[in-house]
């Protein structure tokens, strides 16, 4: 009896294994597990609700990733592509790198830009492909790999400094409470004051790179772009 316990794993494996809908799967596994442990259908039930409850900032990203769900069927990706592909000297390092300014800039207002879900895969990986169409080239598969990962780490990156900017922001209060167990006092305005340089410093080292690794990537997989010469 105590292996029926292990019945929703079974039906997630061969859910997955179906290609069925994940959340419909996880929904029927997870009443299914509940049933067989003995939990029943209405204490299942109170269990969602006060964890849903418990978590619902989690809320905000499925609301993000459904906006940008619909915005992705409704043409926004070809919108990207479309606009960026009229500049002729955009490429994908400079994309990634206006895109890392934004999101520190923005970042050290505590503002998010949907980061990588709600903003990278619709709105800057296509107009890197944009930016690579533009000079008569199709999109290379291994290069856009590595445009991905630039994307992300500048993401990471200019969030993870930015947001220590931020007077009274989670990150702050993380340092300070920090170095207090350390043995060192620390005043959220100061501590905002030090970080500005450390953040632009992070961000210029970060361009560089990406630059000098984009200019690399346009001549190693498009030869016969001009620029790329």
């Amino acid at each position: 009896m105590e292996y029926l316990k292990l019945l929703g794993i079974l039906v997630v494996i061969i859910g997955f294994a179906l290609k069925l809908d994940n959340i419909l799967i996880i929904v029927v596994a997870s009443v299914i597990t509940a049933l067989v442990g003995g939990i029943g259908f209405i204490p299942l039930l109170e269990l969602v609700g006060s964890t849903f409850v418990s978590n619902r900032s989690m809320l905000i990203f499925v609301v993000v990733m459904l906006a940008t769900g619909t915005l992705e069927r409704n043409g926004l990706k070809q919108a990207s592509a479309a606009l960026i592909s009229k500049i002729k000297g955009a490429t994908p390092g400079a994309i990634v790198n206006s895109y890392g300014v934004l999101r520190a800039f923005f970042g050290a207002f505590n503002v998010g830009l949907g980061g990588v879900a709600g903003f990278i895969r619709p709105v800057v990986i296509p107009m890197c492909e944009g930016a690579i169409e533009s000079k008569g080239c199709k999109p290379n598969e291994e290069h856009m790999e590595k445009v991905k990962g630039m994307s992300a780490g500048i993401d990471n990156i200019t969030w993870f400094f930015a947001q220590v900017l931020v007077v009274g922001g989670s990150g702050a209060l993380l340092v300070q409470n920090t170095l207090k167990d350390l043995g060192y006092e620390v005043d959220l305005v100061r501590l905002a004051a030090v970080e500005v340089p450390i953040c632009i410093i992070a961000v210029v080292v970060t361009i560089v790179y990406y630059t000098i690794m984009d200019r690399h990537d346009m001549k190693k997989y498009y030869s016969s772009v001009k620029g790329g010469k």
